[in-house]
């Protein structure tokens, strides 16, 4: 099993892969697997619970998960996040804000990006580059947010998943915004539930039903 939530450990230099990764799909899978835990636990009531959330359920994307806790308009902070977070950053993240991970001319947009998942709730996507410079290169990076309802079912916690493609290198990395795209959760259509066994199969048409003519007739003797 994937280390999850904990303190990164080792060397903070990853394989070297193609950058065009991205533009295939590949590195893409962590994103769309969480998407889709996160869609499958969609109901009539809109956004899942935090407690719905199951580390098993998304167990070989640990790594690259987190959760987010919203403490003020715009600003939400790291709750739990997986050691990818943490090698990117090059120290635990637990506890910090998710701007920390941008530079400070992006930091204004992505406090308008929580405040659209938190507020209508929407889904946002971001695209992510952070510039070369010495001891690193240039390095792509993809993030998913999405929505989540607390305890008390307000909507101020966020699933997430980060994924980078590229040698870490000097950390921390921070990052700006390539591109984004936000889709309200009403746009996302619940998984249909299947239907119970009589309303399929071998289920046959309902008549209505006729009471039975009587077949029994009183008779009375009159005979003393």
């Amino acid at each position: 099993m994937k280390t999850f939530f904990g303190n990164s450990s080792g060397s903070n230099f990853g394989k070297i892969v193609a950058m065009d990764r991205f533009d295939s799909g590949r590195s893409l899978s962590p994103i769309r697997q969480a998407e889709a835990y996160w869609t499958a636990l969609l109901t009539g009531d809109g956004v899942p619970m935090r407690s719905q959330i199951d580390p098993r359920g998304l167990e070989n994307i640990l790594e690259y998960t987190f959760i987010l806790e919203r403490i003020a308009p715009g600003l939400a902070r790291f709750r739990l996040a997986g050691s990818h977070l943490n090698n990117l950053a090059g120290m635990e993240v637990r506890g910090m804000p998710l701007t920390a991970f941008f530079e400070p001319g992006a930091r204004t947009q992505i406090t308008d990006v929580l405040e659209e998942v938190f507020a209508k709730p929407a889904i946002a996507e971001l695209g992510l580059i952070s510039s070369g410079a010495l001891g690193r290169t240039r390095m792509q990076a993809r993030m998913i947010l999405l929505p989540l309802k607390s305890d008390l079912g307000d909507v101020s916690r966020i699933l997430g998943v980060m994924v980078s493609d590229g040698v870490i290198g000097a950390t921390p990395r921070r990052f700006d915004v390539s591109d984004q795209k936000l889709r309200p959760v009403s746009d996302v259509q619940a998984p249909q539930k299947p239907a119970r066994p009589s309303e399929v199969g071998f289920a046959e048409d309902q008549t209505d039903f006729k009471r039975p003519g009587s077949h029994l007739r009183l008779v009375v003797s009159r005979d003393d």
